[in-house]
């Protein structure tokens, strides 16, 4: 007998960037700590969210960086992607853009509606509260020039269960 059809994955389309300040050496994040309902309280994090229905994900991470942080992109890379099952509040899936913004015009804002945006040196990255999964794939984002990972790590009860990852 043939086994049933896998199930259809219609996870949430997002983007994450992290803006590298002009000599590289450190990153804009955001504190979130201003909504009691934000799924993220308490943690730092790269700046992005979900795509619209009629962009692209790099229309969609400038529009986000845009809004969030007050700055234009000008130069980027994507530097992978990540599948997140049962990532979401209530279950759902989320597939992710990651990029590194290396060049951007303006100045950002200090702050937003989630919280304070602070420069930090990337080499101190991994001492922040930020997402469990987040520091198995923060420093990818910042090594092998060249190449891109790709990954999957699926989510249960608000904690990461497998991090699996391929250079491209």
């Amino acid at each position: 007998m043939p086994s049933p059809p896998a199930p259809v994955y219609t996870p949430i389309l997002a983007t994450l960037g992290y803006v590298m300040s002009p000599d590289g050496k450190e990153v804009l994040m955001v504190h979130r700590h201003r909504r009691p309902e934000d799924a993220h309280l308490g943690k730092y994090n790269g700046l992005g969210g979900k795509l619209h229905a009629d962009e692209d994900v790099v229309a969609g991470l400038k529009r986000e960086i845009r809004e969030e942080a007050g700055i234009e992109c000008e130069a980027l890379v994507l530097r992978g992607t990540i599948s997140w099952p049962g990532f979401g509040k209530g279950g759902e899936n989320w597939f992710g853009f990651i990029f590194r913004v290396d060049r951007f015009r303006g100045e950002p804002f200090t702050e937003n509606e989630d919280g304070p945006l602070l420069w930090v040196p990337v080499d101190r990255l991994m001492e922040l509260p930020m997402w469990e999964g987040d520091r198995h794939f923060l420093p990818l984002v910042f090594a092998n020039p060249g190449q891109q990972f790709h990954g999957v790590m699926p989510y249960c009860d608000g904690k990461p269960i497998r991090w699996q990852f391929h250079w491209v």
